[in-house]
C-alpha cells in the first residue's frame, strides 16, 4: 500500500503543525495561563535491551524468557517536568487512556489543558474524546509518523538508558520495580539530566531528494 503523503507533504504538515499548533500551545504555557501535556505509552518487554560498552573481552548477557511487558501511559508537564502516568501488566486501552485524563484534571490546574499525543486508536475514539470534552482537555493530534513532536518519547529512551541496558531481571517483579524506580527520581536524582534533556526544541527534517538504488 502507497504512502498516503510524499515525504515533502509530511515535512510540511509537520512544520505546519508545529507552527500553528504546539508552539502556540507552549507559548501560552510558559506565560503562565494553560498547561501543556506530551501523552504517549511505553511498553517495557522483559528481557535485554542491548547496548554498546568497550571491553578486552567477550560479554555476555543473561535473557529472560517469555514476553512480560510492563506498560506506562504518561502524559509529561512541558512546564514542571513533572509525569502522571497510569501503570499496567496488561494492555493500554481506552479505559486506561480515560484514567489518565481524570489524573491529569484531578490536579485542579490553572487555565486550559492541552495533550499532545499521536493517533493510537484508543486515543482517537469517541470514549477518549467525549471525555476529554467534559473535563475541559483539548486533545492536540500529532501528524502521523511524527515522534520528533512528541516529548515523552525522550523520557523513555531515558528510562531505558537509565534502567534497562546491560541489565538482566532475575524477576518480572524486579523488573517492574526498576522501571518505577526510576520514574520515582523524576523529580529528585534525574531532575537535572531530564531538564537539559526535555527541551522545548523539536527535530525538524528538510526536503531531501533519494537516489534510486
Amino acid at each position: 500500500m502507497p504512502p498516503k503523503k510524499t515525504i515533502a507533504e509530511h515535512i510540511q504538515t509537520q512544520a505546519k503543525f508545529l507552527q500553528d499548533t504546539l508552539e502556540p500551545a507552549l507559548a501560552e504555557a510558559r506565560s503562565g495561563q494553560a498547561q501543556v501535556f506530551f501523552c504517549d505509552a511505553a511498553h517495557f518487554v522483559m528481557g535485554s535491551f542491548l547496548c554498546c560498552v568497550w571491553s578486552m573481552a567477550r560479554m555476555m548477557i543473561r535473557g529472560a524468557s517469555g514476553r512480560k511487558r510492563y506498560s506506562v501511559l504518561g502524559a509529561w508537564n512541558a512546564m514542571t517536568n513533572s509525569l502522571v502516568s497510569v501503570t499496567t501488566d496488561t494492555v493500554v486501552n481506552a479505559e486506561t487512556m480515560c484514567e489518565l485524563l481524570r489524573r491529569i484534571a484531578g490536579l485542579a490546574l490553572v487555565g486550559p489543558i492541552y495533550i499532545v499525543l499521536d493517533n493510537a486508536r484508543y486515543q482517537h475514539c469517541a470514549l477518549v474524546k467525549g471525555l476529554a470534552e467534559r473535563l475541559n482537555i483539548e486533545l492536540l493530534f500529532l501528524p502521523s509518523y511524527s515522534p520528533n513532536l512528541n516529548l515523552i518519547e525522550r523520557l523513555w529512551r531515558f528510562v531505558k538508558k537509565k534502567a534497562l541496558y546491560a541489565r538482566h531481571y532475575a524477576s518480572f517483579a524486579d523488573f517492574r520495580g526498576a522501571i518505577d524506580g526510576c520514574l520515582a527520581k523524576i523529580g529528585t536524582e534525574h531532575h537535572g539530566a531530564l531538564k537539559t534533556l526535555m527541551t522545548h526544541k523539536f527535530q525538524t527534517f528538510d526536503n531531501v531528494s533519494f537516489l534510486a538504488a
